[in-house]
């Protein structure tokens, strides 16, 4: 989806033509989801519901219209709701108020001293967890309304009175809740037009209307507040540590899940980034007005944020708008809300809750084995309480990390041939020593060692343990190859240079891209045990080299690529059917600097691709075009030709040089089409002899030969496929554009 990139200027003349085509409408869509979500994150928190109404305003207007983020929305969370709880429970509403006025000036402060990029240092697996914690609580909370009781003052009492709940319930009350939620799960499942309207409205409204019409006895949302009963925050009374302490927790809570959801946004988006500090300083103003109303603490939204954004908003308007859709309706529809049953609000909050405990986070945590952290800071929330939690959560977090920081793995190998291969990888502090000298301890002495050394900090206890073992490993008449796969940690404690600084990114290895015959010098070389069992086949220099090049890979280029391929293990999504020369000197991915899952390759002799139907017949290539652009869906179709050319060759040499191979005289045969067109005198303008004329006339004719295949020119005509001719002239290493036909729609026939 395209942004506009100035979006967060006051809308000129062509600027208000995109606020009125894009944000308005995207406004009017996030209106109504957070109108609902309004009141009931306000009924979860234990708050009026006016406050809810009162935080969605501010949100809307303040922080959209000062906020660094340009299509972020912000207003009442249902993250915050159980400290908002805790908070109303012990000081009173009004205290409460207080409190988010003081946490949004201490937001403020934060952001003018530019301090937002350190909260993102906190583990999502803690945020998640606490987020997932919430939901829970909020739904055994409100299941209790659904069944037309009342909520308990913790998880573990509402749980508990769960079965005395479900036994005692009020009928009516049940029909509310289980109809609200019916209509939010089979929302989704409807047909678009119809989906327009957005669930939680519609459940609200289906149940509003049915409950009315059948007469159920429920209970109905009082809207009680007016502009003359208003009363502003007051001083909360108490110890002054547990005040200081609402106030960081509120802030804090706040900032991180704003700033989060702020990068989060920015990822559904190709406009301007977010501006983290700006951000924060918006939410600290927001708060502060918020708290001096009598409103919720607001806080960047994720739901809300997503839905503007499919919704197609381009800047901050539609934001901002919103915010004052959700002020005329409390002026000019408030009454409407007291048509909502309770029970309705209250199986909304438990959807949300449920959804909040998001399995798509979970399955992404397994991979880094963060789903401790996430467990812990979960049940940690609804046993102990929000703070507690993400306290416990945090320490865990700290823990796993350190654990990370100093684990330590050592691999020895005895090979077929007497040597011994080590492996060290991680972090070699003093806490690994011991595992570290116990591997070096077991290897005979006087054998030879290759070690290799794939780590990332060395400290001094480390270095002095493996620098021992070498000398004591040599005077008993081994040998130790160490090899540094990362920055030479060893050799520079060895010759005392200050090891600062204490970490380094992994780089790849060096001129990876050299052929073997540059890289056999001065390297040596290792059979696997299968090498000794195929002596005849382990004499060719192919074979060592092969082999020393997959453990080279093994040992060099895997750990830095194995998250790239984990990502594609199950599917690949190339963009280009590339179709070049089987010539050992052409690598694709070299020469258009493109990596695994961009490319999907075609090589034969000559980069020939047959006409459709062509004799001989071969229908390789003809395979490949088509599960290309049939099941992969590629945009592009390269052919890549080269200079020299030995299959070109042959074609100009009138098949003398084939003469002895039929099965290539036969796969020639496809190149007739070119060799005409050479000899009828194309390609004359170019002066590097006939031979690299015939060349780049071949790579126009495999073009056209490309058309002959329906789909190719049906896609190509319905401007859904480009093809592309390259050169690659090995002698200069440049590569030349010899044609481009984009894409074209073909007018009425």
């Amino acid at each position: 989806m395209e942004t506009d990139t100035k979006s967060d200027e006051k809308p000129a003349a062509g600027g208000l033509a995109s606020v009125l085509r894009h944000d308005l409408p995207a406004s009017v869509v996030v209106f109504l989801v957070a109108m609902p979500l309004c009141l009931g994150i306000a009924v979860a928190s234990g708050a009026p519901l006016a406050a809810g109404l009162i935080a969605g305003v501010v949100g809307g207007v303040v922080a959209g219209l000062l906020g660094g983020s340009v299509v972020q929305v912000s207003g009442p969370a249902a993250g915050l709701s159980l400290v908002v709880a805790d908070l109303v429970m012990r000081y009173g509403w009004r205290a409460t108020c207080m409190i988010t006025l003081l946490a949004g000036a201490l937001q403020l402060l934060l952001g003018l001293c530019r301090v937002a990029r350190s909260a993102l240092a906190v583990s999502p697996a803690v945020v998640h967890g606490m987020l997932a914690g919430v939901g829970v609580v909020i739904a055994l909370a409100q299941l209790h309304v659904v069944l037309g009781g009342s909520p308990q003052r913790s998880a573990i009492e509402n749980l508990v009175e769960l079965p005395h709940q479900i036994v005692h319930n009020h009928t009516h009350a049940v029909f509310v809740g289980l109809l609200t939620i019916v209509v939010l799960i089979a929302w989704t499942r409807l047909p678009q037009r119809v989906r327009s309207l957005p669930a939680p409205l519609a459940a609200l409204l289906v149940a509003s209307v049915t409950a009315w019409a059948a007469g159920w006895q429920v209970t109905r949302i009082d809207l009680s507040v007016s502009l003359d009963s208003w009363v502003g925050p007051v001083w909360p009374s108490g110890d002054w540590h547990g005040i200081v302490a609402a106030v960081l927790l509120v802030a804090l809570l706040a900032g991180v899940e704003s700033l989060l959801c702020s990068v989060a946004v920015d990822k559904l988006h190709r406009g301007r980034r977010s501006d983290l500090d700006r951000e924060l300083t918006g939410q600290g103003v927001a708060n502060m007005v918020t708290g001096a109303l009598g409103g919720l603490p607001v806080a960047g939204v994720i739901v809300r944020s997503t839905t503007n954004v499919r919704a197609g908003a381009r800047s901050r308007w539609s934001t901002i708008i919103h915010g004052v859709w959700l002020l005329l309706f409390a002026l000019g529809f408030g009454w409407m809300i007291a048509l909502i049953p309770m029970e309705a609000l209250a199986a909304l909050l438990v959807f949300i809750g449920v959804q909040m405990v998001n399995m798509g986070h979970l399955r992404n945590l397994r991979g880094h084995n963060e789903v401790p952290v996430y467990v812990v800071t979960m049940a940690g929330v609804v046993l102990l309480g929000l703070a507690e939690g993400v306290l416990v959560g945090l320490g865990l977090a700290a823990l796993l990390a350190l654990r990370r920081l100093t684990r330590v793995t050592v691999r020895a190998t005895a090979e077929s041939d007497g040597r011994w291969h080590v492996v060290i990888g991680g972090s070699l502090t003093f806490l690994g020593v011991p595992t570290l000298t116990s591997e070096l301890r077991a290897i005979p002495a006087g054998a030879t060692v290759d070690l290799d050394l794939n780590i990332d900090f060395m400290d001094n206890a480390a270095f002095e343990a493996i620098h021992d073992w070498r000398q004591d490993h040599e005077r008993g008449g081994g040998t130790v190859n160490i090899d540094e796969i990362h920055d030479e940690w060893y050799a520079m404690a060895a010759s005392g240079v200050r090891m600062f600084p204490a970490k380094t990114p992994p780089r790849a290895p060096d001129r990876w891209w050299l052929p073997w015959s540059h890289r056999r010098r001065g390297r040596r070389v290792s059979h696997p045990p299968m090498a000794a069992r195929h002596s005849r086949l382990a004499d060719s220099p192919a074979v060592p080299d092969l082999l020393a090049g997959a453990r080279e890979f093994h040992r060099l280029t895997a750990p830095l690529v194995r998250p790239l391929f984990h990502g594609m293990a199950r599917t690949q999504e190339p963009s280009h059917l590339f179709i070049t020369c089987a010539d050992s000197r052409i690598v694709p991915n070299l020469i258009t600097a493109s990596g695994p899952g961009d490319l999907f390759t075609v090589r034969n002799l000559g980069n020939l691709v047959p006409r459709l139907g062509a004799a001989p017949e071969d229908d390789s290539v003809a395979a490949a075009i088509e599960y290309a652009t049939e099941v992969l869906n590629v945009r592009t179709i390269t052919v890549c030709g080269h200079s020299g050319c030995g299959a070109m060759g042959a074609l100009l040499s009138a098949g003398e040089k084939v003469a002895d191979q039929p099965a290539l005289g036969r796969w020639l045969i496809h190149g007739n089409h070119t060799l005409a067109r050479f000899i009828a005198g194309e390609g004359a303008g170019e002066d590097h002899g006939p031979l690299d004329r015939l060349c780049r006339v071949n790579v126009i004719q495999q073009l056209e030969n490309l058309r002959t295949y329906p789909q190719v020119d049906r896609l190509f005509r319905s401007g859904d496929l480009e093809l592309v001719g390259l050169y690659f002239d090995i002698g200069t290493a440049r590569v030349h554009l010899l044609e481009q036909h984009p894409p074209v729609v073909s007018g009425p026939a």
